[in-house]
């Protein structure tokens, strides 16, 4: 029914609930999963149903005499109405086959009734007038999203409706679809690895300072966005959005990225950075570079605009930046491990893929191979333990001049590994490891694929 003065609710539905559970005990395993105490608006309703799930859990049957010993044993009976109301419950339910669709009425009447107390918390924070407007908007979308998180609980799905949805997919004719299905970064080598960056997934790039890996990620962003239509958020909490423009640019036009940032190039030049500008423009990246963001923050922005737009990556640059929202850890490894348990949980609500970035420590300058490690990242093996995937960068070039290489490679010659890049997809939860080539054009920030060959115009 729907009072006036009242929220919504159906009490012949809360009624024939409970007594069905005390015609036949066993039906509860039907509701028990989705149904709770909490979502009945009869007190009375509420106590029997608490002591029903009490039993189940205790292994013993539901009836009306069990149910009545538990009830005065709490001295709660009178407070239901006693034995008679016992019997009334079960007078009213002819068969115990519709549990289901009972509790479902009750399940959805609690939602409305949450939605009005979270407008009711909303409004309050409204009056409170806070004078930080981000902190409130903050507030009210969590009190929001709790209402949504608790309707959307999941629950076990049978092996043959997985299935089915698997040859649906894989049947599918349309390669727009087939590609919903994951992001691919752009890059041959990478994509045949990891099958591209699935949903749901956390994947963290990690390098050593001046590595490539920002360079990397925007590649990848400018490949989401204008190869496959994707919608980006990015989310910058070291460069700014001009320094990232900059950089886009200077990879779409290849044009130097120090030119760009001057401004100072020829009328060919600015005639490709002005055609680079108009791609650039029309894709779906959207860049946000506050500093110390919170867990929370990015989590808030990243649903505003899964709402407003259908988002399909998140990138963040980079991980060690972000401020945990659960106050203050002991250590940093513990806020660390706040951090990516996070990030792994908005990939999952969001059902997109998660790059962040990250640094590695300075132990692999130590080692003789130089080569990074799993163990090298830094601060935490949360990072390790949490991710997906894992993709370690490690530049040759960056450790040894050409001098140094002619002098070590004098007898097999080998050439300079000048801009060759090692991505080692290190871990890879769902697929192979491995060891892959790119090539990195520092001056225009911008990679391909090793056996590419593209002209680079010229300084």
């Amino acid at each position: 029914m729907i009072d006036d003065k009242l929220p919504p609710y159906d009490l012949p539905a809360e009624e024939s609930v409970v007594g069905s559970l005390l015609i036949d005990g066993e039906m509860i395993a039907h509701i028990d999963a989705f149904l709770k105490p909490d979502d009945f608006f009869s007190e009375q309703n509420k106590v029997i149903y608490d002591v029903c799930r009490r039993l189940y859990e205790r292994n013993v049957g539901i009836n009306q005499i069990t149910v009545a010993q538990e009830l005065a044993h709490d001295n709660r009976l009178e407070l239901v109405g006693g034995a008679s109301y016992l019997s009334h419950l079960v007078s009213i339910v002819p068969t115990s086959l519709h549990i289901e669709d009972y509790g479902q009425i009750v399940s959805r009447l609690a939602t409305m009734r949450r939605l009005i107390s979270a407008a009711t918390k909303i409004s309050a924070i409204g009056y409170r007038a806070d004078p930080n407007v981000d902190n409130a908007l903050i507030e009210a979308e969590d009190i929001l999203f709790k209402v949504k998180e608790r309707r959307e609980r999941g629950d076990f799905v049978p092996i043959q409706d997985v299935l089915r949805d698997y040859f649906d997919e894989t049947r599918h004719p349309d390669d727009d679809y087939e590609r919903s299905r994951y992001m691919p970064t752009g890059f041959a080598a990478i994509d045949n690895l990891l099958i591209g960056m699935q949903r749901s997934n956390l994947i963290i790039l990690a390098a050593r300072t001046s590595m490539g890996k920002t360079s990397l990620a925007l590649n990848i962003v400018r490949n989401a966005a204008l190869n496959d239509k994707a919608c980006v958020a990015l989310f910058s909490l070291e460069m700014s959005k001009q320094e990232l423009v900059q950089r886009l640019l200077s990879a779409e036009a290849r044009v130097p990225s120090q030119r760009v940032r001057l401004g100072n190039f020829t009328e060919e030049e600015q005639e490709r950075i002005m055609n680079a500008s108009g791609e650039l423009g029309k894709g779906e990246i959207f860049i946000d570079d506050s500093p110390m963001l919170k867990t929370m923050e990015m989590r808030s922005k990243t649903r505003q605009l899964h709402f407003a737009n259908e988002l399909n990556l998140v990138v963040v640059d980079y991980l060690q930046l972000i401020r945990s929202s659960d106050g203050r850890p002991e250590t940093r490894a513990l806020e660390v491990g706040d951090i990516t348990r996070s990030l792994k949980a908005l990939a999952r609500e969001m059902d997109v893929p998660v790059l962040a970035l990250s640094q590695l420590s300075r132990a692999p300058d130590r080692r003789e191979s130089h080569k990074p490690q799993l163990s090298d990242l830094r601060e935490s093996g949360s990072i390790e333990q949490d991710a997906d995937v894992v993709i370690l960068m490690d530049r040759a070039d960056k450790g040894m001049s050409k001098e140094e290489w002619d002098k070590e490679h004098i007898l097999d010659g080998e050439p300079y590994p000048e801009g060759v890049v090692d991505v080692n997809i290190a871990k890879h939860r769902n697929g192979p490891t491995g060891e892959v080539k790119l090539q990195f054009d520092s001056r225009i920030t911008r990679f391909r694929d090793f056996n590419e060959s593209r002209p680079i115009p010229s300084l």
